[in-house]
Protein backbone atom coordinates (compact mmCIF):
# COMPACT_ATOMS: atom_id res chain seq x y z
CA UNK A 1 0.00 0.00 0.00
CA UNK A 2 1.15 3.75 -1.00
CA UNK A 3 1.85 6.30 1.15
CA UNK A 4 0.95 10.01 1.09
CA UNK A 5 4.72 10.29 0.84
CA UNK A 6 4.73 8.88 -2.36
CA UNK A 7 3.07 12.01 -4.20
CA UNK A 8 5.29 14.74 -2.18
CA UNK A 9 8.15 16.26 -2.03
CA UNK A 10 10.28 15.23 0.81
CA UNK A 11 10.20 17.95 3.65
CA UNK A 12 11.40 16.36 6.97
CA UNK A 13 14.57 14.70 7.45
CA UNK A 14 15.14 15.13 11.23
CA UNK A 15 11.90 15.60 13.10
CA UNK A 16 11.56 16.68 17.20
CA UNK A 17 8.24 15.69 18.35
CA UNK A 18 6.83 16.80 21.63
CA UNK A 19 4.01 14.62 23.35
CA UNK A 20 1.79 16.20 25.73
CA UNK A 21 -0.27 13.74 27.35
CA UNK A 22 -3.83 14.38 29.03
CA UNK A 23 -4.82 14.36 32.93
CA UNK A 24 -2.67 10.72 32.93
CA UNK A 25 -1.44 9.67 36.47
CA UNK A 26 0.53 6.47 34.61
CA UNK A 27 3.89 6.19 34.05
CA UNK A 28 5.25 7.85 30.25
CA UNK A 29 6.79 4.78 29.48
CA UNK A 30 2.95 3.51 28.50
CA UNK A 31 3.46 6.25 25.54
CA UNK A 32 6.34 4.51 24.24
CA UNK A 33 5.30 0.75 24.35
CA UNK A 34 1.67 1.90 22.76
CA UNK A 35 4.10 3.84 20.22
CA UNK A 36 5.97 0.78 19.79
CA UNK A 37 3.25 -1.66 19.37
CA UNK A 38 0.55 0.43 17.10
CA UNK A 39 3.73 1.49 15.21
CA UNK A 40 4.69 -1.72 13.93
CA UNK A 41 1.26 -2.70 13.28
CA UNK A 42 0.21 0.82 11.25
CA UNK A 43 3.52 -0.32 9.56
CA UNK A 44 2.49 -3.96 8.33
CA UNK A 45 -0.90 -2.84 6.77
CA UNK A 46 0.25 0.97 5.21
CA UNK A 47 3.38 -0.91 4.05
CA UNK A 48 6.13 0.67 5.62
CA UNK A 49 9.17 0.21 8.05
CA UNK A 50 9.22 1.95 11.54
CA UNK A 51 11.45 1.00 13.99
CA UNK A 52 11.91 2.73 17.69
CA UNK A 53 15.46 2.76 19.49
CA UNK A 54 16.64 4.55 22.68
CA UNK A 55 16.40 8.45 22.94
CA UNK A 56 19.61 10.30 21.58
CA UNK A 57 18.17 13.94 22.94
CA UNK A 58 18.19 15.98 26.15
CA UNK A 59 15.13 15.38 28.36
CA UNK A 60 13.12 13.02 30.82
CA UNK A 61 11.79 10.68 29.03
CA UNK A 62 11.35 9.71 25.66
CA UNK A 63 12.62 7.60 22.32
CA UNK A 64 13.99 7.41 18.80
CA UNK A 65 12.15 6.33 15.61
CA UNK A 66 13.93 4.98 12.45
CA UNK A 67 11.33 5.34 9.48
CA UNK A 68 11.26 4.29 5.54
CA UNK A 69 7.81 5.49 4.21
CA UNK A 70 7.70 5.57 0.33
CA UNK A 71 11.35 5.05 -0.04
CA UNK A 72 12.03 8.01 2.02
CA UNK A 73 14.11 7.89 5.34
CA UNK A 74 12.98 10.06 8.55
CA UNK A 75 14.68 9.97 12.16
CA UNK A 76 12.64 11.41 14.75
CA UNK A 77 13.30 11.87 18.55
CA UNK A 78 10.15 12.00 20.30
CA UNK A 79 9.74 13.26 23.69
CA UNK A 80 6.85 12.57 26.50
CA UNK A 81 6.51 16.16 28.61
CA UNK A 82 5.13 14.73 31.74
CA UNK A 83 3.00 16.10 34.29
CA UNK A 84 1.57 12.81 36.09
CA UNK A 85 3.35 13.00 39.16
CA UNK A 86 0.93 16.65 38.83
CA UNK A 87 -1.98 14.82 38.59
CA UNK A 88 -0.99 11.94 41.25
CA UNK A 89 -0.56 14.63 43.60
CA UNK A 90 -4.04 16.23 42.74
CA UNK A 91 -5.89 13.45 43.28
CA UNK A 92 -7.42 12.67 46.27
CA UNK A 93 -6.86 9.63 48.17
CA UNK A 94 -10.04 9.85 50.95
CA UNK A 95 -13.24 9.14 50.00
CA UNK A 96 -14.90 12.40 52.30
CA UNK A 97 -12.49 14.71 49.69
CA UNK A 98 -13.40 13.23 46.51
CA UNK A 99 -17.02 13.44 47.70
CA UNK A 100 -16.37 17.37 48.29
CA UNK A 101 -14.85 17.61 44.98
CA UNK A 102 -18.00 16.18 42.96
CA UNK A 103 -20.38 18.64 44.98
CA UNK A 104 -17.65 21.32 44.06
CA UNK A 105 -17.30 20.16 40.32
CA UNK A 106 -20.64 20.00 40.18
CA UNK A 107 -21.58 23.59 41.09
CA UNK A 108 -19.18 24.68 39.03
CA UNK A 109 -20.46 23.57 35.60
CA UNK A 110 -24.07 23.31 36.93
CA UNK A 111 -23.92 26.76 39.21
CA UNK A 112 -22.32 28.72 36.04
CA UNK A 113 -24.92 27.31 33.17
CA UNK A 114 -21.69 25.82 31.19
CA UNK A 115 -23.34 22.48 31.35
CA UNK A 116 -26.61 23.06 29.76
CA UNK A 117 -23.67 25.13 26.40
CA UNK A 118 -21.86 22.15 26.33
CA UNK A 119 -24.39 19.70 25.59
CA UNK A 120 -25.65 22.07 22.69
CA UNK A 121 -21.97 20.82 21.21
CA UNK A 122 -21.68 17.25 22.16
CA UNK A 123 -23.95 15.35 24.32
CA UNK A 124 -20.76 12.21 24.84
CA UNK A 125 -18.15 14.34 27.06
CA UNK A 126 -20.86 15.76 29.06
CA UNK A 127 -22.14 12.39 29.79
CA UNK A 128 -18.73 10.95 30.04
CA UNK A 129 -18.11 14.20 32.61
CA UNK A 130 -21.77 13.17 34.54
CA UNK A 131 -20.71 9.41 34.61
CA UNK A 132 -18.55 10.02 37.82
CA UNK A 133 -21.03 12.17 39.55
CA UNK A 134 -23.81 9.91 39.27
CA UNK A 135 -21.47 6.49 39.76
CA UNK A 136 -19.90 8.02 42.19
CA UNK A 137 -23.56 9.05 44.06
CA UNK A 138 -24.90 5.24 43.39
CA UNK A 139 -21.94 3.90 45.49
CA UNK A 140 -22.59 6.37 48.12
CA UNK A 141 -26.63 5.28 48.30
CA UNK A 142 -25.51 1.57 47.78
CA UNK A 143 -23.35 1.95 50.47
CA UNK A 144 -25.63 3.87 52.83
CA UNK A 145 -28.53 1.43 52.00
CA UNK A 146 -26.42 -1.27 53.03
CA UNK A 147 -25.72 0.03 56.37
CA UNK A 148 -29.14 1.00 57.49
CA UNK A 149 -30.20 -2.06 56.24
CA UNK A 150 -28.11 -3.81 58.45
CA UNK A 151 -28.83 -1.43 61.78
CA UNK A 152 -32.60 -2.05 60.96
CA UNK A 153 -31.68 -6.29 61.27
CA UNK A 154 -29.77 -5.89 64.25
CA UNK A 155 -32.71 -3.92 66.02
CA UNK A 156 -35.21 -5.59 64.41
CA UNK A 157 -33.34 -9.17 65.41
CA UNK A 158 -32.81 -8.51 68.99
CA UNK A 159 -36.46 -6.79 69.60
CA UNK A 160 -37.45 -10.08 68.55
CA UNK A 161 -34.80 -13.35 70.42
CA UNK A 162 -33.18 -11.01 73.23
CA UNK A 163 -35.70 -7.97 74.49
CA UNK A 164 -32.74 -7.56 77.65
CA UNK A 165 -31.07 -6.48 75.13
CA UNK A 166 -33.05 -4.49 72.78
CA UNK A 167 -32.34 -0.86 74.16
CA UNK A 168 -28.91 -1.56 73.25
CA UNK A 169 -29.00 -2.79 69.79
CA UNK A 170 -29.87 0.54 67.91
CA UNK A 171 -26.28 2.03 68.59
CA UNK A 172 -24.73 -1.47 68.34
CA UNK A 173 -26.62 -1.67 64.62
CA UNK A 174 -25.78 2.12 64.07
CA UNK A 175 -22.04 1.08 64.82
CA UNK A 176 -22.23 -2.01 62.61
CA UNK A 177 -23.93 -0.43 59.73
CA UNK A 178 -21.71 2.54 59.51
CA UNK A 179 -18.54 -0.57 59.81
CA UNK A 180 -20.11 -1.61 56.41
CA UNK A 181 -20.86 1.27 54.64
CA UNK A 182 -17.66 2.44 54.91
CA UNK A 183 -16.09 -1.32 54.09
CA UNK A 184 -18.25 -0.60 50.85
CA UNK A 185 -17.10 2.51 50.07
CA UNK A 186 -13.32 1.74 50.26
CA UNK A 187 -13.99 -1.82 48.39
CA UNK A 188 -15.95 0.56 45.54
CA UNK A 189 -12.28 2.80 45.66
CA UNK A 190 -10.04 -0.40 45.03
CA UNK A 191 -12.12 -1.69 42.25
CA UNK A 192 -12.26 2.25 40.17
CA UNK A 193 -9.92 0.32 37.47
CA UNK A 194 -13.02 -0.97 36.95
CA UNK A 195 -15.57 2.09 37.12
CA UNK A 196 -12.89 5.37 36.70
CA UNK A 197 -15.49 7.11 38.48
CA UNK A 198 -12.60 8.56 41.31
CA UNK A 199 -10.47 9.15 38.22
CA UNK A 200 -12.79 10.90 36.13
CA UNK A 201 -13.97 12.89 38.84
CA UNK A 202 -10.30 13.53 40.20
CA UNK A 203 -10.00 15.19 36.10
CA UNK A 204 -12.97 17.18 35.99
CA UNK A 205 -12.04 18.36 39.42
CA UNK A 206 -9.10 19.48 38.57
CA UNK A 207 -10.21 22.06 35.79
CA UNK A 208 -13.01 22.61 37.98
CA UNK A 209 -11.03 23.87 41.44
CA UNK A 210 -9.84 27.07 39.36
CA UNK A 211 -13.05 28.13 37.49
CA UNK A 212 -10.66 27.57 34.58
CA UNK A 213 -7.79 29.05 35.38
CA UNK A 214 -4.01 26.97 35.77
CA UNK A 215 -3.18 26.08 39.18
CA UNK A 216 0.44 27.36 40.09
CA UNK A 217 2.39 24.23 39.72
CA UNK A 218 1.06 23.66 36.39
CA UNK A 219 1.95 27.14 35.16
CA UNK A 220 5.14 26.52 36.28
CA UNK A 221 5.58 22.53 34.68
CA UNK A 222 4.03 24.29 31.57
CA UNK A 223 6.89 27.22 31.43
CA UNK A 224 9.33 24.58 31.77
CA UNK A 225 7.69 22.54 28.65
CA UNK A 226 8.36 25.57 26.69
CA UNK A 227 11.79 25.62 27.60
CA UNK A 228 12.23 22.59 26.38
CA UNK A 229 10.44 23.41 22.79
CA UNK A 230 12.25 26.42 22.50
CA UNK A 231 15.84 24.65 22.78
CA UNK A 232 14.46 22.18 19.95
CA UNK A 233 13.51 25.08 17.87
CA UNK A 234 17.20 26.72 17.93
CA UNK A 235 18.48 23.11 16.65
CA UNK A 236 18.78 21.80 13.32
CA UNK A 237 15.32 19.79 12.80
CA UNK A 238 13.32 20.57 10.01
CA UNK A 239 10.08 20.28 12.01
CA UNK A 240 8.91 20.42 15.77
CA UNK A 241 5.90 18.97 16.08
CA UNK A 242 3.81 19.49 19.66
CA UNK A 243 1.23 17.14 19.91
CA UNK A 244 -1.48 17.36 22.55
CA UNK A 245 -3.88 14.52 23.45
CA UNK A 246 -6.93 15.42 25.47
CA UNK A 247 -6.50 17.86 27.95
CA UNK A 248 -2.93 18.16 26.68
CA UNK A 249 -4.51 19.91 24.17
CA UNK A 250 -5.41 23.28 25.95
CA UNK A 251 -1.68 23.02 27.76
CA UNK A 252 -0.45 22.98 24.16
CA UNK A 253 -2.41 26.22 23.08
CA UNK A 254 -1.05 27.79 26.13
CA UNK A 255 2.44 26.90 25.51
CA UNK A 256 2.69 28.32 22.32
CA UNK A 257 1.09 31.11 22.61
CA UNK A 258 3.34 31.81 25.22
CA UNK A 259 6.47 30.97 22.98
CA UNK A 260 5.03 33.15 19.88
CA UNK A 261 4.71 35.90 22.30
CA UNK A 262 8.11 35.96 23.84
CA UNK A 263 9.07 35.73 19.94
CA UNK A 264 10.92 32.65 20.77
CA UNK A 265 10.09 31.22 17.70
CA UNK A 266 12.78 31.93 15.10
CA UNK A 267 11.97 32.85 11.32
CA UNK A 268 14.83 30.71 9.91
CA UNK A 269 14.39 27.96 12.01
CA UNK A 270 12.51 24.38 12.17
CA UNK A 271 8.87 24.39 10.92
CA UNK A 272 6.70 24.48 14.12
CA UNK A 273 3.36 22.40 14.19
CA UNK A 274 0.69 21.15 16.48
CA UNK A 275 -1.73 18.38 16.29
CA UNK A 276 -4.29 18.66 18.77
CA UNK A 277 -6.19 14.73 19.49
CA UNK A 278 -9.51 14.39 20.67
CA UNK A 279 -9.67 17.84 22.33
CA UNK A 280 -11.84 18.57 25.28
CA UNK A 281 -11.16 22.34 25.49
CA UNK A 282 -14.26 23.56 25.92
CA UNK A 283 -14.37 21.74 29.33
CA UNK A 284 -12.19 24.48 30.39
CA UNK A 285 -12.88 27.41 27.78
CA UNK A 286 -16.18 27.16 28.69
CA UNK A 287 -15.42 27.85 33.03
CA UNK A 288 -15.88 31.39 34.02
CA UNK A 289 -11.85 32.16 34.88
CA UNK A 290 -10.36 30.78 31.60
CA UNK A 291 -9.48 34.02 30.47
CA UNK A 292 -5.96 32.70 30.03
CA UNK A 293 -7.12 29.48 27.77
CA UNK A 294 -9.52 31.39 25.80
CA UNK A 295 -6.91 34.45 25.46
CA UNK A 296 -4.59 32.18 23.76
CA UNK A 297 -7.15 30.44 21.51
CA UNK A 298 -7.86 33.50 19.51
CA UNK A 299 -3.96 34.26 19.48
CA UNK A 300 -2.66 31.29 18.12
CA UNK A 301 -5.59 30.87 16.06
CA UNK A 302 -4.41 33.63 14.03
CA UNK A 303 -0.53 33.18 13.83
CA UNK A 304 1.54 32.53 10.80
CA UNK A 305 4.65 30.77 13.01
CA UNK A 306 2.57 27.49 13.19
CA UNK A 307 0.35 25.09 10.98
CA UNK A 308 -2.48 23.55 13.73
CA UNK A 309 -4.53 20.59 12.47
CA UNK A 310 -7.36 19.96 15.08
CA UNK A 311 -8.15 15.88 14.70
CA UNK A 312 -11.09 14.40 16.33
CA UNK A 313 -13.71 11.44 15.89
CA UNK A 314 -17.65 11.27 16.04
CA UNK A 315 -16.85 7.92 17.38
CA UNK A 316 -14.76 9.27 20.43
CA UNK A 317 -17.53 9.99 23.24
CA UNK A 318 -14.95 11.17 25.40
CA UNK A 319 -14.14 14.21 23.11
CA UNK A 320 -16.07 17.63 21.77
CA UNK A 321 -15.76 15.98 17.90
CA UNK A 322 -15.06 18.31 14.93
CA UNK A 323 -16.04 21.39 17.35
CA UNK A 324 -13.61 24.47 16.07
CA UNK A 325 -12.25 24.65 19.88
CA UNK A 326 -11.70 28.64 19.00
CA UNK A 327 -15.13 29.61 17.85
CA UNK A 328 -16.98 27.29 20.15
CA UNK A 329 -15.25 29.30 22.84
CA UNK A 330 -16.73 32.44 21.38
CA UNK A 331 -13.08 33.90 20.62
CA UNK A 332 -12.95 33.38 16.78
CA UNK A 333 -12.46 36.36 14.65
CA UNK A 334 -12.22 37.27 10.78
CA UNK A 335 -8.76 36.71 10.93
CA UNK A 336 -8.61 33.62 11.97
CA UNK A 337 -6.45 30.61 10.18
CA UNK A 338 -6.49 27.64 12.55
CA UNK A 339 -7.03 24.66 13.39
CA UNK A 340 -7.97 22.95 10.27
CA UNK A 341 -10.50 20.71 11.77
CA UNK A 342 -10.91 16.93 10.79
CA UNK A 343 -12.12 14.56 11.71
CA UNK A 344 -10.32 10.57 11.95
CA UNK A 345 -13.53 9.00 10.45
CA UNK A 346 -13.44 5.72 13.10
CA UNK A 347 -16.22 4.17 11.74
CA UNK A 348 -14.65 4.09 7.63
CA UNK A 349 -10.94 4.00 8.98
CA UNK A 350 -11.59 1.24 11.10
CA UNK A 351 -13.28 -2.09 9.84
CA UNK A 352 -16.62 -3.24 10.72
CA UNK A 353 -15.18 -6.29 12.52
CA UNK A 354 -12.56 -3.70 14.62
CA UNK A 355 -15.35 -0.96 15.28
CA UNK A 356 -17.47 -3.53 16.36
CA UNK A 357 -14.72 -4.88 19.21
CA UNK A 358 -14.06 -1.29 20.06
CA UNK A 359 -17.28 0.96 19.66
CA UNK A 360 -18.25 0.46 23.39
CA UNK A 361 -14.88 0.84 24.77
CA UNK A 362 -14.93 4.75 25.47
CA UNK A 363 -11.78 5.06 26.97
CA UNK A 364 -9.76 2.78 24.63
CA UNK A 365 -11.35 4.68 21.99
CA UNK A 366 -10.23 8.02 23.20
CA UNK A 367 -6.54 6.93 23.11
CA UNK A 368 -7.49 5.26 18.81
CA UNK A 369 -5.80 8.54 17.44
CA UNK A 370 -2.43 6.97 18.70
CA UNK A 371 -2.77 3.30 17.02
CA UNK A 372 -2.84 2.04 14.01
CA UNK A 373 -6.07 1.89 11.42
CA UNK A 374 -6.74 -1.39 9.57
CA UNK A 375 -8.03 0.70 6.99
CA UNK A 376 -6.31 4.39 6.85
CA UNK A 377 -7.58 6.97 5.22
CA UNK A 378 -5.71 10.39 5.58
CA UNK A 379 -5.26 10.55 9.34
CA UNK A 380 -2.19 8.13 10.55
CA UNK A 381 -0.52 9.18 13.52
CA UNK A 382 3.00 7.60 12.49
CA UNK A 383 2.84 9.32 9.42
CA UNK A 384 2.51 12.29 10.76
CA UNK A 385 5.06 12.06 13.63
CA UNK A 386 7.76 9.51 12.07
CA UNK A 387 7.14 10.27 8.48
CA UNK A 388 8.93 12.55 5.71
CA UNK A 389 6.10 15.75 5.20
CA UNK A 390 5.55 18.42 7.90
CA UNK A 391 2.16 18.64 9.03
CA UNK A 392 1.46 21.76 6.93
CA UNK A 393 2.79 19.78 3.84
CA UNK A 394 0.73 16.70 4.45
CA UNK A 395 -2.60 18.72 5.00
CA UNK A 396 -1.84 21.58 2.25
CA UNK A 397 -5.14 21.83 0.24
CA UNK A 398 -7.13 19.75 2.60
CA UNK A 399 -10.26 21.21 3.57
CA UNK A 400 -11.64 21.15 6.70
CA UNK A 401 -14.60 18.71 7.56
CA UNK A 402 -17.89 19.54 6.65
CA UNK A 403 -19.65 18.33 9.59
CA UNK A 404 -17.89 20.72 12.01
CA UNK A 405 -19.11 22.51 14.65
CA UNK A 406 -18.31 26.29 14.90
CA UNK A 407 -21.46 28.06 16.31
CA UNK A 408 -20.06 30.29 19.42
CA UNK A 409 -22.32 28.84 22.50
CA UNK A 410 -20.19 29.87 25.18
CA UNK A 411 -21.36 32.43 27.84
CA UNK A 412 -18.05 33.33 29.65
CA UNK A 413 -16.05 34.70 26.40
CA UNK A 414 -13.83 37.34 28.31
CA UNK A 415 -9.41 37.16 27.58
CA UNK A 416 -9.31 39.76 30.49
CA UNK A 417 -10.07 39.25 34.16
Amino acid sequence: MSTQADSKAQTVWRRRVFYIPGYDPIHPRRYRELYRKEGAAQAAISGYEIALSPKTTKGPYGWHVSATMGGQKVQTDVEALVWSDIVRDSMSHTIPATYGALLRTAWAYIGTGALWRLMRLRKGPVIAALYPVLMLLVQALLALGAGFGLWRGVTALAACCAPSVAGAAPYLGLVLGLGVAWGLLHWFKKQDSKFFAYYLMHDYAYSARHRGGNPPELEARMAAFGEQIAEALTQAFDEVLVVGHSSGAHLGVSILADLIRAGRVPAQGPELSFLSLGQVVPMVSFLPKAWRLRADLAFLSQREELAWVDVTAPGDGCAFALCDPVKVSGVGCEGQRWPLVISAAFTQSLSAARWKELRWRFFRLHFQYLCAFDRPKDYDYFQITAGPLTLGARYDGRGASRSRIETAVNKFRSVVP
